[in-house]
């Protein structure tokens, strides 16, 4: 009896196969600890599931249990690449809520601060732009730049990456004449340097093939998905807080906002590289308009959340009690609610408290910006090749602590 031979047909009903993928959470080219399960037809991705949570620190419920003037700290581990604005819009929030008047000096020194701290997370974002599509030497190169930033802040507060930089109702010392220097030597020689690295990426056209159509999203369903900053602007929406909103005076600067049209990579790219020079503008204009005022203050009339000077408190009373109930934390402000946002480095970042009147916020809720877009990853990959997913994420500018806040 002849053996019959089974012959392996594929069903033509039989449901086509996936590849599940695990990107991270602990894949170096995630940038962060999140995780992302693709599935994947060869090196196509056909669908995503982002999950986070794994370094969850519960930012807002240890603020719920600080006093005001120290939750300062814990701001600045949400975008720990432009920590100051972090620190700032806190302030900024708690100002608004007691009816602060902050001098016009000190105003502009928080936006020196502010765009300072913009710069560096922008040279971040796409320096890492260019890793990520081969290109190391931007990323070598523009980083010490960042660095020159870094001694800025070290100048003025004596930290350099999670700066706690500041106090509600200004500063907590004037700045020496060396962090002046430092500034004029940054506005004097960064230009040539962005013009430098720019002239490796910008028209490169390996760079430009690798980007121009990459992890694209229209402005309506970035509008949808609630995009702000630089992931908004990139798809051609003009919204910037920093106009919309001003805050710190910056009604007072001139300076463009640059937009994109595909919202792409590469537009997401060159509209950091100009938010960078429009930065530069507006930190010259802040000099000068210091230099104009010809005035001194560091702070404004906040004395609840202000340390008096030493040699107040080592020679007067009242001196000491205030240093006291400051370092104590026995600062109670009246009952109400408010919202705050500021122009973060990727995006609108936000404050949401509520008073009932304590030394505490009984509530306080941050809206992060990363959190807010990062929802989107998994429609702007979809169809996508696997690497071209590393880069779209590159350019979001995923910060890991601002989605696990």
């Amino acid at each position: 009896m002849a053996t019959e031979k089974i012959l392996d047909i594929p069903n033509p009903k039989q449901e086509k196969q996936y590849t599940t993928l695990n990107l991270g959470p602990t894949h170096p080219a995630t940038h962060g600890i999140f995780q992302n399960i693709l599935q994947m037809d060869g090196e196509i991705i056909m669908s995503s599931e982002s999950t986070i949570g794994y370094i969850h620190r519960a930012f807002e419920k240890l603020a719920e249990h600080r006093p005001y003037n120290q939750i300062t700290p814990i701001t600045d581990r949400l975008n720990y690449c432009s920590s100051p604005i972090n620190n700032i819009g806190w302030h900024l929030t708690v100002e608004k809520f007691i009816n602060a008047d902050i001098p016009k000096r000190v105003q502009y020194m928080r936006v020196i601060v502010m765009e300072l701290a913009r710069i560096s997370d922008h040279i971040i974002c796409n320096a890492i732009i260019g890793v990520d599509t081969g290109a190391l030497t931007g990323f070598t190169y523009l980083f010490q730049w960042r660095e020159r930033i870094y001694d800025i802040f070290e100048a003025i507060c004596g930290a350099r990456l999670t700066t706690n930089i500041g106090r509600i109702g200004g500063f907590e010392r004037q700045w020496s004449d060396k962090t002046w220097e430092l500034i004029d030597a940054f506005l004097a020689e960064y230009p040539a340097a962005l013009n430098e690295f720019n002239s490796l990426l910008a028209r490169n056209r390996i760079f430009m093939d690798r980007t121009i159509g990459c992890g694209a999203i229209s402005a309506e369903r970035a509008l949808a998905y609630s995009f702000s900053g630089p992931n908004l602007r990139a798809a051609g929406v003009d919204y910037d807080v920093r106009v919309m909103n001003p805050y710190s005076s910056y009604e007072d600067f001139d300076f463009d906002i640059p937009l994109g049209t595909q919202g792409d990579v590469y537009d997401r790219f060159m509209v950091r590289d100009g938010e960078m020079w429009e930065s530069m503008k507006i930190i010259t204009q802040a000099v000068a308009k210091i230099k104009a005022l010809g005035t001194s203050e560091f702070q404004g009339n906040v004395p609840e959340f202000l340390l008096p000077a030493k040699e107040e408190v080592y020679n007067n009373m009242e001196a000491l009690i205030y240093h006291f109930k400051i370092v104590m934390g026995e600062v109670n402000i009246p009952k109400g609610e408010i919202y705050y946002s500021v122009e973060a480095g990727n995006g609108e970042l936000g404050y949401y408290m509520i008073s009932d009147g304590g030394r505490t916020p009984f509530r306080l809720h941050m809206r992060r910006p990363c959190f807010i877009y990062y929802q989107a990853y998994g429609e702007m990959i979809k169809g996508s090749m696997l690497s071209d997913a590393i880069l779209t994420m590159s350019s979001m500018n995923v910060i890991a602590g601002e989605l696990d806040a």
